[in-house]
């Protein structure tokens, strides 16, 4: 499973002439392969998603916890969402930048195991909170007189705190036996963070059982959540074609298009990652389509989901410039 063939390997590996008796205290990440003379355009391309992701979800979170127009189930999910996609690219891009502009591609054994747990229980969380918030759109659209006496403000907190503690329990076990794997040599992980797929890749020992649990996990998680949003979204499509008129429609399905852009983005990708027999396939691959749900979803989830919503443009201009709005 080791390539020993690449010379990249070889030259950053703990000891190339005795795998075996040498444990790996600290990790190499080599980013994106094939795009090793680009560090520069990287970095800024990074820097910028960096800076609009954690701007643009720190604006949402901050703006629905301050308006109170935004107590709302909808926005409360969609604050935790963003908070969400705040925190896992805070957990992944930083370091890339620093291996970009200063070589800083060095990760200490303990620190890419962290790094891995966090970043696969946040994307559990992120799988569950899409669920909630696909049940919320349920409940607002198929039963709208009984929404606000079905949606309470304890239900609404307690599915969101499920969400987070759900999305960190279920990666524990996965967690735990990538920990007792074996790390001898080599040490560079060919990818631009360190995941539960390109690890394995690493450990000098059979990591069957691994794969078969972590994709096991995964494919639990996947469905479960999917099959709520599916569910949801057949309840919701039929109780659309109930309305007479076409405006009623569209009107009623503009409140859903976000969440169903967001869903299908968000886990295509995921599915290709984690729910498969083997541990890794080409690593231009597989960090192509990481990027798709650890950098692009979270840079446009603020768009697809807020920043274009009348209400919390009308919060922005509140908040930020001081200009009322109407309450009709």
């Amino acid at each position: 499973m080791n390539d020993f063939s690449n010379p990249q390997v070889k030259a950053k590996t703990i000891n190339s002439t005795n795998f075996s008796s040498n444990a790996v205290s600290e990790f190499i990440i080599l980013g994106f392969p094939s795009l090793q003379g680009f560090h520069v355009l990287l970095f800024f391309l990074l820097f910028f998603i960096y800076i609009f992701t954690i701007s643009g979800n720190g604006l949402i979170f901050i703006l629905v916890t301050l308006e109170q127009r935004l107590h709302t189930p909808m926005y409360f999910f969609v604050s935790n969402l963003s908070l969400l996609d705040f925190t896992s690219t805070t957990v992944t891009i930083p370091k890339m930048l620093g291996k970009f502009s200063m070589q800083l591609d060095r990760i200490s054994f303990s620190g890419c195991f962290l790094q891995m747990y966090l970043f696969v229980s946040l994307n559990a969380v992120e799988c569950y909170l899409l669920s909630v918030m696909a049940y919320d759109r349920y409940v607002a659209i198929c039963s709208p007189l009984h929404y606000h006496s079905i949606m309470s403000r304890q239900l609404y907190i307690s599915l969101a705190f499920c969400s987070w503690i759900l999305g960190f329990a279920s990666t524990f076990t996965t967690l735990i036996l990538a920990l007792k794997l074996p790390f001898c040599g080599p040490n560079v992980i060919h990818h631009y963070y360190c995941d539960h797929p390109p690890m394995l890749q690493l450990a000098c020992a059979d990591t069957s059982l691994n794969v078969m649990v972590g994709s096991s996990i995964s494919a639990v998680v996947i469905f479960f959540c999917f099959s709520v949003i599916g569910i949801s979204y057949v309840r919701i499509i039929q109780s659309i074609l109930l309305i007479t008129t076409l405006g009623g429609r569209r009107k009623t399905f503009s409140t859903c298009a976000s969440h169903i852009v967001v869903v299908n983005m968000y886990f295509l990708p995921l599915v290709f990652m984690y729910i498969r027999p083997k541990p890794s396939y080409s690593s231009d691959i597989d960090s192509l389509v990481a990027m798709l749900y650890t950098v692009l979803t979270p840079m446009l989830n603020p768009i697809v989901y807020s920043l274009r919503n009348k209400d919390i443009k009308d919060s922005m201009k509140k908040h930020l410039w001081g200009i009322r709005y109407s309450s009709k």
